[in-house]
């Protein structure tokens, strides 16, 4: 096939050729700007036309059915929220193919780097807010018409989330070989915390709510990677965004944006009784932190993960703030002593 179409580092892929020749971008000298993709198989790439618009083509590793991709169907559900989330301009999925709003590059990580240190609690109080929107809206959507609410956080997948870890970072990334019997000691510490973490109520959770899946775009913070969305607990997502292994927020900064999370779910205007609140946001912080422990342990096999099977060693570089959430939440409530004392005989950082 011959194209017009150029690219100034890479090889275009032949279903990106096909699709730009297909739809007259070849024909308009568009030209094609490889883009950093994330954790996942598909690959991202701008289309930039003469007359200097712009959309991007997520590449998926296969054909589908636009009518069931998940990424679609949640699409529609957060436009009902409504968040902020890239508008889908067009499809081919015998291409295996979506052409989306270009949002641009700079993501909420990056832009913390850009602003103000003073203007980092509003862009995270709109992050927050974002969250509780999700929540609230969240219950009133809900339908099976939507993939997410039949899928959650269950004891299944918690448990095997933290499997991951085991294997894909003590083993695979630090090369540990854990006795049989320390597996099934660190087993038995992993199942009252997936059981506890599934039985809370559960809320519609983006399941990936970071700095680096929130784009500041035109002074909006828009969402995206949220095809995973599922049901969870409510500290599922405030975690994401709080114990971000991209990012460092000050205990205080964390306090104040749980407790921010709070107000705006009533809980002041419902007890103005202030001790009775100091108890309940006691109880949800035990909660966070749990959720955070699970979490971090999960973000550390998908980071080994990548490092070792995926030959990605771009996340090397946030293990070690990772570390840091998991041993503070360890050292943080005496029920963890056991793990902290199991999963530190391979993990030094951890002590």
């Amino acid at each position: 096939m011959t194209s017009n179409v150029t690219s100034d580092t890479v090889q275009v892929p032949e279903p990106v050729l096909h699709y730009l020749d297909r739809q007259g971008f070849a024909a308009r000298s568009a030209r094609v700007v490889p883009l950093t993709g994330d954790a996942s198989d598909r690959r991202y790439f701008r289309i930039i036309e003469t007359d200097g618009s712009t959309s991007v083509l997520a590449l998926h590793s296969a054909p589908f059915d636009y009518a069931t991709l998940p990424f679609v169907n949640v699409t529609e559900l957060l436009q009902q929220v409504p968040l902020p989330v890239p508008a889908i301009y067009d499809q081919a999925g015998d291409l295996g193919l979506l052409r989306l709003q270009d949002l641009g590059d700079v993501t909420l990580q990056a832009h913390l780097g850009a602003v103000p240190a003073g203007e980092h609690a509003a862009l995270y109080r709109r992050a927050v807010a974002m969250i509780e929107l999700l929540q609230r809206r969240g219950d009133e959507l809900a339908s099976d018409r939507y993939v997410p609410y039949g899928m959650a956080f269950d004891v299944a997948k918690l448990t095997w989330e933290l499997e991951f870890f085991v294997n894909h970072f003590v083993e695979a990334y630090r090369g540990a070989q854990l006795p049989y019997a320390t597996r099934e000691a660190i087993r038995e510490e992993w199942k009252p915390i997936a059981e506890e973490l599934s039985a809370e109520p559960r809320v519609l959770c983006h399941r990936d709510y970071h700095s680096r899946n929130l784009m500041a775009h035109q002074d909006e913070l828009y969402v995206i990677d949220f095809q995973d969305a599922r049901m969870g607990p409510d500290t599922y997502d405030l975690v994401s965004l709080l114990r971000d292994a991209y990012v460092d927020l000050t205990e205080e900064a964390v306090d104040d944006l749980i407790a921010f999370f709070l107000a705006l779910r009533g809980q002041y205007d419902r007890h103005t009784d202030r001790s009775w609140f100091g108890t309940y946001q006691a109880d949800f912080r035990r909660r966070f932190d749990l959720m955070a422990l699970q979490r971090n342990l999960k973000a550390l096999g998908t980071f080994g993960y990548q490092t070792t099977t995926r030959g990605n060693p771009v996340y090397i570089q946030y293990m070690p703030r990772t570390l840091r959430h998991v041993r503070s939440n360890l050292g943080r409530h005496p029920r963890f002593g056991r793990l902290q004392e199991l999963l530190s005989t391979f993990v030094e950082e951890l002590k």
